[in-house]
């Protein structure tokens, strides 16, 4: 048995974070309804390349779920959504906060229907509060938690992160922990709740090390100021003969075995050297490190506990050993026809599983009709007022 199969969810979101979030727990057996409207659909569809009409980024979150085309804006097409939340467990959606009230599908509209529903809601900046109705994107929402402000190097401009972190962390995840964490609580206590979850929030919790560190010493930490963003030369990232590596030797047997496989052991114990000291032994590393390729490299993990490893482009991540191993990567055909990341989530009694790769736009609408209870009749009805497609 699936860990989730005795859960439906109403996705209403578009782009990254409500795709990801439900992504993880189809993969776990949520049956996940895809709601999109029934001018365009979900924005991500459309975001190119594109593989069999659809974007291949698209594909990659969205196996294992359903689609219906539903216009919530007309009133046969809102009636149809709560009959559907009458057999639902969980509402996500990702509009700004007064969108869903202006549709007249405010939680307690929905609980009215189902006390037992959960409706998660993902948001830039949250439900309440002087910015709720704000506009923004990842890249804001990291700027604003200090993210972006601890990132690069010293007297640079800093560096964009090259994940969505706001969207994947701070919302998706943060999603996924909400939903299971009301399905637990109405398993005991048999009602629903409505879960708030604000990507700037996220980051900022993600931030908790920093706002420690700053309100013990009030030192404002910037780029090359940390002990994991590249003030020691024990903890950096480096050239070499072909590339990148990573250095992560962080405790002194883990530093002292990669200055010593490097033919450089009178720099021991020096790790976590700063200033002047902190440089010139970058800098000795450098060179070593200058004079191997990336392979030469790794090679020094599979004879000693270096924590040195090489910058990998993505057509490279899938050749190692230990990635093939995990089976981290889902190759064309398996859950659509493009290659994919596989569900991280690793379960001895429960495992993720592909089951259908990612719908086309309305695919389901009249199968999620008729499990809501409606007949040929009132479905032909619905096309005919426009409510779905």
């Amino acid at each position: 048995m699936m860990a989730l199969s005795d859960v439906r969810i109403l996705d209403l979101t578009r782009l990254f974070p409500g795709a990801y979030c439900t992504l993880l727990l189809a993969d776990l057996g949520a049956d996940v309804i895809k709601v999109e409207d029934t001018e365009s659909g979900d924005y991500l569809r459309w975001t190119p390349p594109m593989v069999d009409e659809y974007s291949a980024v698209f594909h990659a979150l969205n196996r294992n779920k359903r689609s219906i085309a539903l216009n919530l804006k007309s009133g046969p097409g809102r009636d149809a959504f709560l009959d559907m939340v009458k057999s639902a467990d969980v509402i996500l959606e990702s509009f700004r906060p007064s969108v869903m009230d202006r549709l007249g599908l405010d939680y307690e509209t929905l609980a009215s229907r189902n006390p037992r529903i959960i409706l998660c809601s993902i948001s830039g900046y949250g439900q309440d509060g002087p910015y709720r109705d704000r506009a923004g994107h990842d890249l804001n929402y990291a700027a604003l938690s200090g993210v972006l402000s601890v990132q690069g190097e010293s007297g640079s401009v800093p560096a964009m992160p090259a994940l969505q972190v706001g969207d994947f962390g701070g919302g998706a995840l943060n999603a996924a922990i909400a939903i299971l964490a009301a399905l637990h609580q109405r398993a005991q206590t048999g009602s629903g709740q409505r879960c708030d979850i604000a990507m700037l929030d996220g980051l900022i919790s993600w931030m908790s090390p920093q706002v420690a560190q700053y309100s013990a010493s009030r030192a404002v930490p910037g780029p090359g100021s940390l002990l994991l963003n590249g003030r020691y030369p024990c903890y950096n990232t480096y050239r070499c003969a072909d590339g990148t590596v990573t250095v992560a030797a962080l405790e002194p047997k883990f530093w002292d075995a990669l200055v010593t496989s490097l033919g450089l052991s009178h720099l021991a114990g020096q790790g976590l050297a700063e200033g002047i000291d902190g440089e010139r032994i970058a800098s000795e590393l450098q060179r070593a490190l200058r004079q191997r390729t990336r392979a030469q490299i790794a090679e020094l993990g599979d004879v000693a506990d270096v924590c040195c490893e090489p910058v990998l482009t993505v057509d490279e991540v899938f050749d190692v050993p230990q990635v093939i191993h995990r089976g981290s990567l889902l190759p064309p055909g398996v859950a659509g026809p493009v290659a994919q990341a596989a569900n991280p989530i690793r379960l001895s009694g429960s495992a993720a599983t592909v089951r259908r790769g990612a719908p086309a736009w309305g695919a389901d609408t009249r199968d999620i009709l008729q499990e809501a209870g409606y007949g040929d009749a009132e479905i032909v009805g619905l096309v005919a007022a426009g409510a779905i497609r």
